[in-house]
């Protein structure tokens, strides 16, 4: 299967179908957060618009909390606190963001986050079904993907599933953009698609081959 990540528009689609063009034959789109500017909403249909692939979607932190609703009404599948099965990939997401200094529209405290999450990696890990498992998180785990220059912000609670998950995208931190391998787990920032950037990732449904991830710029 061959994805493409996306995260972080903010609300700013100008260089979406270049993305889309670079992309070429992707069989499923995800964009893991920060779709608005702080709304409006109805910019998620504007968006969704664009693919005329399956498109999974979970809200940012940068996100009003009404997305949701906008969400569960586009043509994209609302992956915020769902698992999606795929083939053999189990597709786990979490929108928002662990707790900010900047107060902003969706945050969750971390024992939120871990709740959301605990049930729905371990019906995955335990399923005959799944070959990968891949969490999408707009917040990235705390100590990958996640260093600002005054240190580490990101969740501790989704820190604990690394090593448990195949493969983690999220965003959030722009200045992460990148990827990087922890235990088994492969963490994607696929960058700032507002400014054209995004992520390939390749999974073979039944886990056998490495996943492979090709950063991109338009």
């Amino acid at each position: 299967m061959k994805i493409l990540a996306i995260s972080d528009p903010h609300g700013d689609y100008s260089k979406m179908k270049q993305i889309i063009e670079k992309a070429g034959d992707f069989d499923l789109a995800v964009v893991v957060g920060d779709i608005t500017n702080f709304g409006p909403d109805e910019q998620v249909d504007e968006l969704a618009e664009m693919f005329d692939k399956p498109l999974l979607a979970i809200p940012g932190n940068c996100d009003q909390r009404t997305i949701l609703e906008a969400l569960e009404n586009s043509k994209a599948v609302n992956l915020h606190g769902k698992a999606e099965q795929i083939g053999k990939i189990r597709f786990i997401g979490i929108g928002g963001s662990n707790p900010t200094p900047f107060n902003t529209p969706f945050e969750l405290s971390e024992e939120e986050i871990e709740n959301a999450l605990e049930g729905m990696v371990c019906s995955a890990e335990n399923s005959g079904e799944c070959g990968t498992i891949v969490l999408l998180t707009h917040a990235p785990p705390l100590g990958a993907r996640d260093e600002l220059p005054f240190g580490h912000v990101g969740s501790k609670s989704i820190q604990k599933f690394l090593d448990r998950v195949d493969l983690i995208v999220c965003g959030h931190i722009h200045e992460a953009k990148g990827m990087e391998k922890v235990g088994k787990t492969i963490v994607v920032n696929p960058g700032e698609a507002c400014k054209g950037a995004c992520a390939l990732i390749e999974i073979e449904e039944n886990g056998k081959k490495p996943i492979e991830v090709e950063l991109v710029e338009v």
